[in-house]
């Protein structure tokens, strides 16, 4: 459907790709990955039309329709934000209005050519999906995170983010033949990536994206395309499986190399030994026109593996801290009411839930940043905390540089490890000698977040720390966060990150909090299963002014008893849980295996070799029991609960 023949592309002065040759298929989901500068998005550009090609050519097959969605940059104004989004379908609303115009007309005067014209075009707007317009526009707006109320409100009271979730609705609306995206998840909350991830394994049609969240590639696309190096090496499968590729191609690419350096070395050695032997003349010729056709093995770049750790957290007491009976309002609008909430020594927590729920503001309480309307806020013993805030950049000191600002603030003993450092967040070579008053606000963000993990802290609080970061960064910063010895509460976007760390999720909604045990794909099936009964136990701690059942009053050592039980109980359900899931799974295989040989028992040729027969025969008797086996213990897991 499209193609790339060896297409050229120059950039001042450096060349960006070079004959490229390339074919997207339909059905096609594609991920573009590569280091930052790499020429992702510029492949996105020219392959939606936007940017040309140097030389080569870009054959697009007749009637493609493309969908391009940018990082950022998209305003919109004028209208509401329903009107908005349905200009996107301008083709349908046009037929509908046709159609209307020709019932009118057909109403009073029966013209033949109306008649046909009207059946026609009805047939089309029935084909295209017209009659479920606004409903199509509907599931789209709540899928991304607006709510019903916003539907009306201008598009101009709308901010940056939320105008790139109007225009990846618009394009999502028009369903294009190939959807080109560029970082879709970066303005997305959980709730709105789990939605998208959804709505792209289902689209029909092909998709070619830029993603720096692992667990959406993995889920979204079933091909890699490393760019590198002006060129394009595909990979099939999903970011996980392309990571293991990778590495293997690597170290067999370093092997070929090797092999080839020691023939160049060889083949160098005889052409300096005989160039001036006459008699050698020959030889050394074809030895140089053999050099000369060499094709050099080039090994992509293999990024410094860096196993930064954080300083040694100071010991702090068994609860790092806790919430009791705190509310926060801004103005008439209530944030929360009656949150209790206790954050114990060691776990990693982390806050989910929709933008504009509360979890920043939840992390400004705990750190203290914010005093609440009622309640109180109680350190644990010998606190000493760190919050890096999604606006923890504006602490910088504009006038020094990099380097400058970072060396102000490590303990001595990180000193030796500064540039590894600053190299897991992307500042390398010239980068650590700008000043912090020219970086981009990614930047200086990155830098914040540097300079705040070198501290000692027993009590971690991060508010979105991965933005900005390429999926190499996070792995770094997700392997020194898994082996961090304190406490950690973290907001972030990333499905992968949170799935990685998460011990214990709070999830922000309406006000309250709700704490279910687990990673996020814990939280996401306690919270489906739920839903199937009105008085579910997997709800495993109600927190807000809805929960009577909660421990209050001046009473601590009451409440962190009530809070261990509460815990072991969740304990106990999260275990039984999975133990269903897995004999769930269990059982499925089981009488999937158990059909089959009933299938091969039902072939009569199979007793004419009684050897195979009796292997079978036992066989099927030995599934049978062990299946019975499994259901009698889901049964009894059932009687539990």
């Amino acid at each position: 459907m499209l193609q790339l023949r060896k297409m050229t592309k120059n950039y001042a002065g450096r060349q960006i790709f070079n004959a490229i040759d390339w074919h997207i298929r339909p059905g096609d989901r594609i991920g573009l990955c590569g280091e930052n500068g790499a020429g992702k998005t510029t492949l996105l550009k020219i392959l939606a039309g936007l940017v040309s090609v140097d030389s080569g050519d870009v054959q697009v097959a007749k009637g493609l329709t493309f969908g391009y969605l940018p990082q950022d940059g998209l305003e919109h104004h004028g209208q509401g934000l329903f009107s908005e989004v349905q200009s996107a379908l301008a083709d349908l609303l046009a037929m509908e209005v046709e159609i209307k115009t020709l019932e009118e007309r057909i109403s009073v005067s029966h013209q033949e050519a109306d008649l046909d014209r009207y059946a026609h075009l009805q047939e089309e707007f029935r084909h295209r999906g017209g009659y479920a317009m606004e409903t199509e526009i509907a599931k789209v707006l709540r899928g991304l995170g607006f709510a019903e109320s916003d539907w009306a409100k201008p598009c101009e009271q709308f901010s940056g983010g939320w105008q790139m979730r109007i225009a990846l609705a618009k394009l999502l609306l028009q369903r294009p033949n190939l959807l080109l995206l560029d970082e879709p998840t970066n303005h997305l909350d959980l709730p709105a990536r789990d939605w998208l991830e959804e709505y792209l394994k289902n689209y029909p049609f092909s998709v070619v994206l830029v993603s720096h969240d692992r667990f959406f590639l993995d889920q979204v696309v079933s091909k890699i395309v490393e760019v590198w190096n002006g060129k394009l090496t595909e990979y099939p499968g999903n970011y996980s499986r392309y990571v293991d590729e990778r590495e293997r191609r690597i170290t067999a690419l370093l092997e070929e190399k090797r092999r080839q350096d020691e023939e160049i070395e060889k083949t160098e050695a005889f052409i300096s030994r005989f160039r001036y032997q006459a008699n050698k003349a020959s030889m050394v010729q074809s030895r140089i026109k053999q050099l000369e056709k060499i094709e050099r093995i080039v090994v992509p770049p293999q990024r410094k593996r860096i196993a930064f750790r954080f300083p040694e957290p100071p010991k702090g007491g068994r609860v790092a801290i806790e919430l009791h009976d705190v509310s926060q309002a801004y103005g008439e609008r209530t944030i929360f009411a009656d949150v209790e909430l206790i954050v114990e020594k060691g776990e990693r927590i982390a806050l989910v839930g929709a933008n504009g729920a509360g979890k920043s503001t939840l992390m400004r309480l705990l750190a203290g940043d914010e005093a609440p309307r009622c309640g109180e806020r109680i350190e644990g013993h010998n606190l000493s905390l760190a919050y890096f805030a999604q606006d923890q950049a504006k602490v910088l000191t504009p006038e020094r540089t990099v380097m400058e600002e970072i060396l102000a603030a490590a303990p001595f003993d990180m000193v030796p490890r500064i540039r590894d450092i600053l190299g897991t967040f992307l500042f390398s070579g010239d980068d650590v000698h700008k000043q912090v008053v020219v970086l981009s606000g990614g930047e200086r963000n990155r830098l914040a977040l540097a300079i705040l993990l070198l501290r000692p802290a027993n009590l971690l609080l991060l508010d979105e720390p991965t933005n900005h970061l390429d999926l190499a960064s996070k792995e770094v910063l997700l392997d020194a966060l898994r082996h961090y010895g304190g406490t950690l509460v973290f907001v972030s976007h990333d499905r992968y990150f949170v799935d990685s760390l998460a011990t214990r999720v709070i999830e922000v909604n309406d006000g309250r909090t709700t704490s279910w045990l687990g990673n996020y794909e814990d939280f996401l099936r306690a919270k489906g299963l739920q839903g199937e009964t009105e008085h579910s136990e997997l709800r495993v701690e109600q927190l807000g002014s809805s929960c009577p059942a909660q421990v209050t009053g001046d009473d601590r050592d009451a409440r962190l008893k009530a809070h261990a039980i509460r815990k072991e109980t969740q304990r106990s359900e999260q275990k039984r849980l999975k133990e269903v899931a897995e004999l769930e799974t269990k059982i499925a295989d089981g009488e999937e295996e158990v059909a089959a040989l009933e299938a091969l028992m039902a072939d009569p040729d199979l007793y004419h070799d009684p050897a195979r027969w009796k292997e079978i025969s036992a066989r099927h008797e030995v599934l049978k029991a062990e299946v019975n086996n499994l259901f009698d213990r889901w049964e009894s897991l059932q009687v539990d609960a």
